[in-house]
């Protein structure tokens, strides 16, 4: 008989980017992890609030200041918290990727760190472009007449 493990859900996700960015693109990668960093993402201590994603000059992508606790049972094997990691995807995903980043003012950011149902981590990132401040006043206002309307709405 086969035992079925069952995981909590872990999803860590970066608020900050739909506030600072406009997502123009997405794309779902995998993530080189060691033994350690796999264990720790388990336990959902992770943050990709601080961390943005770039192009290396030979067709790799890589995520830099991601943070991963260390994992408490790690002994002297433990990773680095802060070190660099790369991304998995196809060619074609990473060619497309770096003709997007050509143009001026767009650049690769983190959305959501994740474990799918095969227990593998991915990270989804985004091609954003930075939005100005009157945009970033436009969605502050747009929350909160939603906000408003989803109140309303339940009085009713």
């Amino acid at each position: 008989m086969s035992k079925k493990i069952v995981q909590k859900k872990v999803s860590i996700k970066n608020k900050k980017a739909r506030f600072e960015y406009e997502i123009v693109d997405t794309y779902v990668a995998g993530i080189v992890l060691t033994g350690t960093e796999i264990k720790s993402l388990r336990t959902g201590k992770g943050s990709i609030g601080e961390s943005y994603a770039y192009v290396h000059s030979n067709n790799e992508v890589w995520v830099k200041e991601m943070y991963i606790a260390e994992y408490e049972n790690g002994s002297y094997n433990n990773h680095l918290p802060r070190r660099n990691r790369k991304l998995l995807l196809q060619k074609k995903e990473i060619r497309k990727i770096a003709g997007k980043l050509q143009n001026v003012g767009f650049t690769l950011v983190p959305l959501e760190l994740f474990i799918n149902e095969n227990g593998l981590a991915k990270l989804k990132i985004g091609v954003a472009k930075g939005k100005k401040i009157h945009d970033k006043r436009n969605t502050l206002k747009e929350r909160d007449i939603k906000r408003t309307l989803d109140r309303a709405s339940k009085s009713y």
